[in-house]
């Protein structure tokens, strides 16, 4: 009977002990992050401005592109150029962006659909005249004042690929399950990595807002149906040595699907890659950091490894719970002191983070959306523990209904 008391323990202490470590991963990313987020880069790499490529890749998208357009084209500078991809459109998407004075090269290949397809035919196009610097926005983006310029410069100054602080807002009357979401992808996608940049490492790709020196993009596996494309490209660039840095002074924002199963859509794609890359990339990543002594891939990896925001919740409830029974039928309490810490720690930081950026959202009266907005997350995970729901990559759902 002991050898089994003993061998439950040492599993309690070993989920205990890595969920805890996870959680300080995040609350360290996130407390820095807060302490400096009010500090601004963008004159940080005074960098001559080489002439760019902007890659827009671009499936049906012509009732969103024409405000992008505009916001690039604002931006322009002399050499400059803005190639749109109409990949597998149905619609009038070449001819809006070809009237907004784009080059437009259209792509037909119903067998590979997806962003990373089309990546790769607007590089081949651009590979017969290649520019300095490319930069990679989604057709359903708005991008702000002076954001290809701070890309650019940074992009030219690291001789790195850069990402730009990239949100997703939902509109005014959005109900408050959107707010949080909103709130998550502040922590996610600005305060996380403001953090690490501060510390000296580098960021993730988040798929718009991504500038690259042509020498790193041209060779660069673009041509992939991962539902994540974006953020596997960040790792194997970071794996060749090329991991992206954060330029926060240079914004873009996109919006939240309109309709409910669009949102739940495009939820579900994003954490299932996630979640599918920590379990098959993260491991990988940090034995080559660790071979390599290089602490930026390491710490990368680590980075990578931390859940989506519900699921960290989620897993450390889980574990709590777990843990507070086995300590009610005897046995030994170390797991959950440190599970409760965890859990403490992780509130902390949530807390922190709303006080700071979240209280627009939220405010003190709507907070108790939080936990329904967890409860609504949990048959997203049920699925895919079930190994339901897709792993090829679909476009998001952006109709009213």
């Amino acid at each position: 009977m002991a050898a089994p008391v003993s061998a439950i323990s040492l599993i309690l202490a070993t989920a205990a002990l890595l969920l805890a470590f996870i959680v300080v991963l995040f609350v360290i990313e996130v407390v820095v992050g807060l302490t400096v987020r009010r500090r601004d880069d963008a004159n940080s790499h005074p960098a001559p401005r080489l002439p760019v490529a902007v890659l827009i890749p671009a499936y049906d998208e012509s009732s969103g592109l024409l405000p992008t357009l505009q916001d690039v084209s604002a931006q322009m500078c002399s050499g400059d150029r803005i190639i749109v991809v109409a990949d597998n459109c149905s619609d009038d998407t070449a001819a809006i962006a070809a009237a907004a004075g784009a080059e437009v090269v259209e792509r037909k290949d119903a067998a590979k659909r997806g962003k990373g397809y089309a990546l790769a035919f607007g590089r081949d196009r651009l590979a017969e005249s290649p520019p300095s610097i490319v930069i990679i926005v989604d057709a359903d983006c708005r991008v702000e004042e002076h954001a290809i310029d701070c890309l650019a410069r940074t992009c030219l100054a690291t001789g790195r690929p850069v990402q730009a602080l990239d949100l997703m807002v939902c509109a005014d009357a959005s109900p408050p399950d959107l707010r949080v979401a909103e709130f998550a992808w502040r922590i996610k996608n600005w305060i996380r990595p403001l953090g690490l940049k501060a510390l000296g490492f580098p960021c993730q790709l988040m798929g718009t807002g991504m500038a690259f020196p042509w020498a790193i993009i041209r060779d660069a596996q673009l041509a992939t149906g991962n539902i994540v494309e974006d953020l596997k490209l960040g790792l194997d660039l970071a794996r060749a040595g090329y991991a992206a840095t954060f330029c926060p002074s240079a914004r873009v924002t996109s919006a939240f699907p309109a309709s409910d199963h669009g949102v739940q859509s495009q939820r579900a794609r994003w954490e299932k890659g996630h979640i599918a890359l920590i379990a098959t990339a993260a491991p990988s990543l940090m034995l080559s950091g660790m071979l390599r002594r290089d602490p930026q891939l390491v710490m990368q990896a680590l980075d990578l490894a931390i859940p989506p925001l519900t699921l960290l919740a989620s897993l450390l409830v889980y574990v709590l719970t777990i843990t507070s029974l086995a300590a009610l039928f005897g046995l030994p309490r170390f797991p959950l002191y440190i599970t409760a810490t965890a859990f403490f720690l992780f509130v902390l930081a949530l807390f922190l983070a709303w006080q700071s950026i979240g209280r627009d959202l939220l405010p003190m009266g709507q907070l108790r959306h939080v936990i329904g907005y967890f409860l609504k997350k949990i048959p997203l995970y049920r699925r895919m523990l079930t190994g339901r729901g897709s792993s090829q990559w679909i476009r998001t759902d952006r109709s009213s209904h």
